[in-house]
């Protein structure tokens, strides 16, 4: 894909409402590309979980942002109901990616939702994303199952080695 320039950025933002000042676009394309790369980063990963050698493509993307995930409305749900054990910040934005796998031709949507966090104690800008296949189609699911069930047995397992002095 092509990023856009901060020119074309700045105009974006004054299409869809948002008054930035001029001097700060710079920096947010910097974070927007990074954003944009760290998503990618995750989509590959999620993609070799299931074919390590795959080629996956980005066919299409549109931004969600004023919409919440069906993930992200439970988790705000769940900081509202215990909000000092869950985030009650919604994520600033939404993209749904969809990828094409070469081998088969077959598309994949992608749910990206981004948070802000805390920033550093030097006042750098934080930022988490939430990357995950939509559940659209059983191998979808199938996926999302797998991962879960892969990172709490890898959970299980440190913590049983912390108990054991190991």
């Amino acid at each position: 894909w092509e990023y856009p320039s901060p020119q074309q950025f700045h105009n974006a933002l004054l299409r869809k409402g948002m008054e930035t000042p001029e001097e700060h676009v710079e920096m947010m394309v910097q974070i927007h590309n990074f954003l944009n790369e760290r998503a990618w980063d995750e989509v590959l990963r999620w993609e070799r979980r299931r074919d390590s050698a795959a080629a996956v493509e980005l066919a299409r993307f549109r931004g969600r942002p004023g919409e919440l995930s069906p993930k992200a409305r439970f988790w705000l749900f769940a900081g509202w109901l215990l909000p000092t054990r869950f985030n009650s910040e919604a994520p600033f934005d939404r993209h749904d990616w969809i990828v094409k796998r070469r081998g088969t031709g077959e598309e994949v949507r992608y749910v990206i939702d981004y948070y802000s966090a805390p920033p550093e104690a030097d006042g750098s800008p934080v930022f988490s994303l939430d990357v995950r296949p939509a559940l659209d189609s059983i191998s979808s699911v199938r996926d999302r199952i797998s991962a879960a069930t892969e990172e709490t047995w890898a959970n299980w397992k440190a913590n049983q080695g912390e108990r054991n002095g190991s």
